[in-house]
């Protein structure tokens, strides 16, 4: 089985007999209002998602990673994972102090050990990891946001899994978790297929082209916080239920959440997504499209050039990168530019935003966007 990103998974999550006594200790210590995107990241780095992270980003480490996208050990990692504060409550931390975040400002939910405060550039930030400094983008938005002051540290986290919205929760695995199930259908290769929508006839194209080449797939939804418009993922976990049932064998695809929230980063996303996934013990992952893209911030296919940036075996996952594909009336099937001749007028390819009118509309979307089960579900969740 393939090893995690620098060869340990992190359990940072506080054992049960210990939980209790922590919490109490928490009680006495500083406490740090935090939001539910870093609870997120608290939650993943806790459950070894975010290997070899063991808490949020000092400054070495942020520096390093915004400026070459690798850890200051040398690690390829993309995205800055940290945890900004303002500057009153930041002002009486000390180096080594025990620190209590908390959502509600009572309940504790995590003790991060401080190991120091920085302020950062939140304009190069967004320049180097979002490609742009416009408000408009998503990313950009969260960062502008963000308090003054950032803390890093080693995280304890003291619930015991994130909460997360209905229907998502039977579907729940840890990086642990998932490998165990790697091991007992006694896969050695698996590819992972990122998603934030319900999968459609081109994503279930080029996971069956993947499925030919490895023993498993994990279809790994983002359940975490993404843009208000997308659909919710309770609905979208009843999709891919449906889609499993009746299209795909039960033997070869293993359905998990990931509770990550989107940072919409483009190209540094989806190395970060391959990474996250190697660590969920995935060989291969699949890289289509504008892979978590936003607006026209990033070209179509800039998130597979990025996987050059970086050494031959460097990442160790081997990205598996798909054309945009669509259904051919010529051809009476699936296909992309690569294997289909015939003109754009000849194709079946809708964008998100074209399908959630034909939903509002009471339209059920074509048979050869997507199966007729799916669109069910999602007309019923209007």
């Amino acid at each position: 089985m393939i090893t995690p990103h620098d060869a340990t998974l992190i359990n940072g999550y506080a054992e049960s007999d210990e939980r209790d006594s922590l919490i109490e200790e928490a009680k006495s210590y500083p406490k740090i209002l935090i939001n539910n995107r870093q609870l997120s990241d608290a939650h993943m780095i806790a459950q070894g998602a975010f290997s070899p992270l063991r808490g949020f980003m000092g400054h070495e480490d942020y520096t390093s990673v915004v400026k070459d996208m690798h850890l200051a050990d040398g690690q390829a990692w993309p995205l800055p994972i940290t945890l900004s504060v303002n500057s009153h409550q930041a002002a009486p931390l000390k180096e080594g102090d025990p620190i209590t975040l908390t959502l509600n400002g009572e309940d504790p939910v995590a003790i991060l050990t401080l190991h120091g405060k920085y302020r950062r550039d939140k304009e190069e930030e967004a320049g180097k990891v979002y490609r742009t400094t416009d408000e408009k983008h998503p990313g950009v938005a969260n960062l502008y946001n963000d308090e003054d002051v950032v803390l890093g540290g080693e995280l304890k986290v003291l619930q015991e899994k994130p909460d997360l919205e209905s229907g998502c929760d039977p579907y729940y695995l840890t990086p642990f978790q998932t490998r165990e199930v790697m091991t007992n259908f006694g896969w050695s290769t698996m590819v992972g297929f990122q998603t934030r929508n319900p999968v459609h006839r081109a994503h279930e194209y080029i996971q069956k082209c993947a499925l030919e080449s490895v023993d498993g797939m994990l279809l790994h939804p983002l359940v975490g916080e993404t843009k208000a418009d997308d659909i919710q993922a309770s609905v979208r976990m009843q999709c891919y239920k449906v889609l499993l049932d009746n299209y795909y064998p039960s033997d070869r695809v293993l359905l998990s959440v990931l509770p990550a929230f989107m940072r919409y980063a483009g190209p540094r996303e989806a190395i970060f997504h391959a990474l996250v996934r190697k660590n969920y013990g995935c060989t291969h992952f699949i890289v289509g499209r504008d892979h978590a893209g936003v607006g026209n911030y990033y070209g179509p296919y800039d998130a597979q050039h990025i996987f050059q940036d970086f050494e031959a075996g460097e990442l160790g996952i081997t990205p598996l990168f798909f054309e945009n594909s669509f259904f051919c009336n010529n051809c009476k099937g699936m296909a992309t530019e690569k294997t289909c001749p015939h003109p754009a007028d000849d194709r079946v390819s809708l964008s998100g935003t074209q399908v959630r009118e034909m939903l509002s509309k009471g339209q059920n979307p074509p048979e050869e966007f997507t199966r007729p089960e799916v669109a069910n579900v999602l007309m019923q969740s209007l």
